[in-house]
């Protein structure tokens, strides 16, 4: 069935990098198979709805600095896109490649963040589980309605946006299925459903087992470095971190507690970590004393401007030390990241951590969120196909067994936003009658 579609080539991928489960021709002749993925992913109805999807605060929330709206999983991928895309290209990826993979690596999220993940994972425990970035690979491939071909019977089905094997792969942060993590089986981590294994294995044909690769890294490293920078810059914005704790004792050591395990390997030194922390304080730049004002917003923008130029360079210098100054892609090479670098990443990680993520209101909202998921999936298997929208009621209708339609419903709840899930909880916690 896969193809290579005949579109413009591009240097440094080869047609099996170009290749489509389903070949196709160009509407637009000219355009790269790369610049066709990157249109798809940013006119799909999945990334719209991250507009209204948690990053860290919840949407729709303000907070008393007058424009400080916090960050959706949509701007997330927004600004995650544009680092990936510079890193990349400066590192000779195709950008239009690497900017595809970062504008879908989210696009599989659930309402209410990692909590609603975490919420959905104990929903669909009987049916395989659930996992953010193995959810985004089977929208990318099957649930976003782009591209239909015919099934085995003749009825139409879906191939999702049917990108090119290298934005798939490029989008996948996690190569292997639930168990199959390369050091921890144990890890809730994983990128592929039992059930999308044959997509999966079309991805990865030819690839060394359970590495990702060189733009998927880009990926992966734009990733952290946008919500670690921005999610700092958002609890300053709200009044939520206030910069001189940073130089304060016991406020330090909670922060490298939280760090050590979440965002660092277990046996980090935290005289580590202090070191990284005191290199960012040492800096000019750094947004010493923010009270809100005009002045310091822009100080603060120029912090945040900083530090991802900080941790950009740092990757790029690291990973041309090792590789020269050839195009780097696919397989050819992998993104070397300093230690001091990740530090300092992780570093700001657990400062957004310690003081936003972890406030009282937030775990008593929390907690109210995992209540709407596990109401809203208790609902929806006892009244289905009511409450299930079109798309997702006629995969229930065709769903041959009681795993199958499970799965279905949790399709239909990752696509829901926040606001959208708790309408939908509303209407089904009605009494029937």
């Amino acid at each position: 069935m896969a193809g290579y579609d005949g579109t413009s080539e591009t240097p440094g991928y080869d047609p099996t990098a170009l290749e489509r489960w389903a070949a196709e021709p160009d509407k637009r002749p000219g355009r790269t198979a790369f610049q066709r993925d990157r249109a798809r992913v940013l006119h799909s109805a999945a990334l719209r709805r991250l507009a209204g999807k948690t990053q860290v605060v919840t949407p729709g929330t303000r907070s008393h600095a007058w424009d400080a709206s916090p960050r959706t999983r949509l701007t997330h991928s927004l600004e995650c896109a544009q680092v990936g895309r510079e890193l990349g290209a400066a590192l000779g990826c195709d950008p239009d490649l690497v900017e595809a993979a970062c504008l879908s690596h989210d696009m599989g999220h659930p309402p209410f963040g990692h909590n609603g993940e975490q919420a959905l994972n104990d929903v669909a425990k009987d049916c395989g589980g659930f996992e953010g970035n193995a959810q985004s690979l089977r929208l990318l491939t099957r649930i976003e309605p782009k591209r239909f071909v015919p099934g085995p019977d003749g009825e139409p089905v879906s191939v999702g946006l049917n990108l090119t094997r290298a934005a798939l792969d490029a989008a996948t942060k996690y190569p292997w299925p639930r168990g199959g993590h390369p050091t921890d089986p144990g890890s809730p981590k994983f990128g592929v459903y039992e059930d999308d294994l044959p997509v999966f294995e079309w991805i990865r044909r030819g690839t060394p087992e359970q590495r990702k690769c060189f733009e998927a890294e880009v990926m992966d490293w734009s990733d952290d470095v946008a919500y670690s920078v921005h999610d700092f810059e958002d609890g300053l914005h709200a009044g939520h971190i206030d910069p001189n704790l940073l130089y304060a004792e016991p406020e330090r050591a909670e922060i490298f507690a939280v760090a050590i395990g979440r965002y660092v390997p277990e046996d980090t030194d935290p005289a580590e970590l202090a070191e990284a922390l005191d290199r960012l304080l040492g800096q000019e730049w750094w947004p010493h004393g923010y009270d809100g004002s005009a002045v310091a917003q822009a100080r603060l923008k120029d912090a945040t401007s900083q530090l991802i130029g900080r941790f950009c360079l740092a990757a790029e210098g690291a990973t041309r030390q090792a590789y020269g100054s050839g195009r780097l892609t696919r397989y050819g090479a992998e993104l070397v990241v300093p230690r001091p670098a990740r530090n300092e990443c992780a570093v700001l990680k657990a400062v957004a951590d310690r003081y936003v993520m972890q406030r009282a209101e937030q775990e008593a909202l929390r907690a109210d969120q995992r209540i709407v998921v596990a109401e809203l999936a208790e609902a929806l298997v006892a009244r289905a196909p009511d409450g299930l929208e079109p798309q997702f009621r006629a995969l229930f209708a065709a769903a041959p067994d009681d795993r199958s339609r499970k799965r279905v419903i949790v399709d239909q709840i990752a696509s829901l936003t926040d606001a959208t899930a708790r309408a939908l909880h509303a209407r089904l916690r009605t009494p029937l009658g």
